[in-house]
């Protein structure tokens, strides 16, 4: 957004407030001829509730290439209150959301003429957009609440039907905006026809008094079952108040509303809270900017919203974003064209269709680079090209190549990984430790066969003392708190603290600090800048999980050891200890892992048969779906970015269709 557009929205900004107020006793004239609300952009349609007659108003404005592109479909975003919000939201058009239709839902015009001029031309909309009946019996027969289901029924059977088979319209894309009284009316959309919309805005809504009619509404739907799509609401969901409005009557009500969406734990359920600061009326211009800036991150995989954006807040974009010829993006990532036969280029694409569609999971990227170039880049879901993913234990993996660079750089040998781990620490001290303790090397502990045997109950207690485990302190405590380091010990055991423990070691042997040595030496030189790397109780970083990163830059780790470790021909891995990382040292024992896996230096490995061959292929894996597969002689790696809860269903498709692939191009 340049700054001239900047100001004209501040511009908008600051008027909508005077615009709303005034329009609540502006009267809207409108009859079939033309309304007062025409406009060369804006083309207003009346249209009859086909069950009760009422007549109402459209007002309908296109993106500016709508005519030029006709083989082109769009979203549309339904807002009611249509006089009120108009003017706001044809703004956010014009600078963010260029490419949406909008369609403005007037209220009933033909109200009688004393209604109109006791209340106002929006009288109806305390009708409309109210789910219970009001308690006085006075007030009820004059504005009759209630009424939400039978307007719901009106823009369901009328309204959409008509801007559907009239516009090209996106079906995946319908979103509804609401503020006030019609954002309650979202609220019940959302739980009585979820499918009605895939995106709801609900700005201040009054559910006050109706919590209960929700909750009952909800209850109907029944509880999220990850095994049963269909029990999902599916739906990205934004919710927004005032900071200065009524606590009891605005604001604990709408937190409620919100626990009780979150509470259901729903996959394909996205919601963002959202505080802005203001009352009832003044927050109002600041929800239309926020809430329609949260939209267009629906729409797009270049997200609006900065890397400190929580994971779970980032709604589920609207439709697969799937391209066979990526953009260079001037990342330091070649790109080409997918080049393999019609037949399976077809199948790749029905297969990145159907992981968007939930068939394997729930996956957020698949990139394919083929030869070094990116040929095929897709994300579904919570993925972003700009935004870093969650890495999980696939992290393991990049802290064997830190390692890797360590060697690489002199740092330490192979022979050294056989040497005790303690060996390398100059500040424990070995007699206070569990007999045993030097049985412990990296080789163990890159195998998960370190050993460990510590008491879960008195480890919580000790993770108190922050003091005690920091730097070569963690090493220090747990091998003095371990039972025995035996030959029965030292068998498989997944986590049990070995990446850390080869995380101490990298930090004790490389100059300065492996918080400063993995920046420098691996990401830098690799051009991964968007990244987060925690850090651990210990003040090390983290080895085996919170790291996020994009899935380009997944892409850059994998064809780094595609290249045996190679980076513009430097050498930036030990070529050695990259082929025996890599290798099937170990068989895992976990009674969930697939039988033909193997496991090297935190990296996996599997053989891919394809006809009567087989390929080797090596991977890092992390808890819900993240991965980096490279398969050496296919000259190919592959990146999945997910937050699936059983993230092994998607590897059918990639052994069956996307690596066979290569194989015949």
């Amino acid at each position: 957004m340049n700054v001239i557009k900047l100001v004209v929205l501040s511009f908008t900004m600051l008027t909508t407030i005077a615009f709303a107020q005034e329009n609540r006793t502006t009267e809207l004239t409108s009859n079939r001829e033309g309304s007062s609300l025409e406009s060369p952009q804006i083309r207003v349609v009346p249209i009859k509730d086909s069950k009760t007659e009422r007549n109402y108003e459209l007002y309908i404005e296109l993106p500016e290439d709508y005519v030029e592109n006709q083989n082109k479909t769009y979203p549309v975003l339904y807002y009611t209150d249509a006089t009120w919000h108009r003017e706001m939201l044809s703004a956010r058009q014009e600078y963010l959301l260029e490419e949406v239709i909008l369609v403005g839902i007037s209220w009933q015009l033909d109200i009688s003429d004393d209604l109109k001029k006791e209340v106002g031309p929006h009288a109806s909309r305390f009708r409309d957009y109210s789910i219970s009946k009001h308690s006085n019996p006075e007030i009820q027969t004059k504005y009759q609440f209630g009424q939400a289901r039978e307007h719901l029924d009106f823009i369901r059977k009328d309204v959409l039907t008509y801007v559907d088979a009239t516009y090209r319209t996106d079906p995946n894309s319908r979103t509804y905006f609401g503020y006030s009284l019609s954002g309650e009316f979202g609220a019940y959309i959302l739980l009585a026809q979820p499918d009605t919309f895939n995106n709801y805005i609900m700005g201040s809504p009054t559910v006050r008094g109706e919590m209960e009619n929700l909750a009952e509404l909800h209850s109907k739907i029944g509880p999220f079952d990850a095994s049963n799509g269909d029990s999902s609401l599916k739906a990205n969901v934004f919710i927004a108040y005032g900071s200065l409005e009524d606590e009891e009557r605005v604001v604990e009500p709408i937190e409620a509303f919100v626990k009780l969406l979150n509470d259901r734990r729903d996959d394909g359920l996205s919601v963002t809270k959202k505080v802005i600061e203001g009352s009832h009326q003044t927050a109002f211009p600041s929800t239309a900017v926020s809430s329609t800036t949260w939209l267009s991150s629906v729409m797009t995989p270049i997200s609006n919203y900065g890397k400190e954006v929580s994971f779970w807040s980032i709604p589920h974009l609207n439709n697969a974003y799937i391209s066979t010829t990526p953009e260079d993006r001037k990342d330091g990532i070649s790109v080409d064209t997918l080049a393999v036969q019609d037949n399976d280029e077809k199948a790749i694409l029905k297969v990145s269709q159907e992981i968007f569609e939930g068939a394997y999971g729930s996956y957020d990227a698949l990139l394919i680079s083929h030869q070094n170039k990116l040929v095929f880049e897709s994300y579904y879901k919570k993925g972003r090209i700009n935004l870093p993913h969650g890495q999980a234990s696939a992290v393991k993996a990049y802290t064997s190549l830190v390692l890797g660079r360590a060697i690489q750089m002199g740092y330490l040998s192979m022979e050294d990984l056989h040497k005790p781990l303690i060996s390398f620490l100059k500040e424990v001290d070995p007699k206070k430790m569990t007999d045993g303790a030097e049985k412990i090397t990296l080789h163990k502990a890159l195998t998960m066969h370190g050993g460990l045997a510590i008491d879960e109950d008195s480890w919580k207690e000790i993770e108190k003392d922050t003091a005690r485990l920091r730097g070569q302190g963690l090493v220090q405590t747990l091998l003095e708190q371990s039972e025995p380091i035996t030959a029965e010990s030292q068998t498989y055991l997944y986590g049990n603290f070995n990446p850390m423990l080869v995380m101490t070691v990298i930090d004790a042997v490389v100059p300065g600090t492996a918080e400063d040595f993995i920046k420098t030496e691996l990401l830098d030189k690799l051009g991964i800048a968007d990244y987060t790397w925690a850090n651990h109780t210990s003040g090390l970083p983290e080895a085996g999980w919170r790291v996020s990163m994009l899935s380009r830059d997944m892409l850059k780790l994998g064809n780094l050891v595609l290249n045996g470790g190679k980076l513009n021909g430097e050498q930036l891995i030990s070529a050695a200890y990259l082929d025996k990382a890599t290798s099937g040292i170990v068989k895992p024992t976990q009674d969930w892992m697939p039988k033909d896996y193997r496991y090297g230096y935190f990296w996996y490995q599997t053989q891919v048969q394809v006809g009567d061959k087989s390929y080797d292929a090596t991977f890092a894996w992390g808890g819900g779906g993240q991965r980096v597969i490279v398969v050496e002689d296919l000259d190919l790696t592959l990146v999945i970015s997910g937050h699936d809860g059983e993230d092994d269903k998607i590897m059918t498709q990639i052994s069956e269709i996307v690596i066979p692939a290569f194989v015949k191009s």
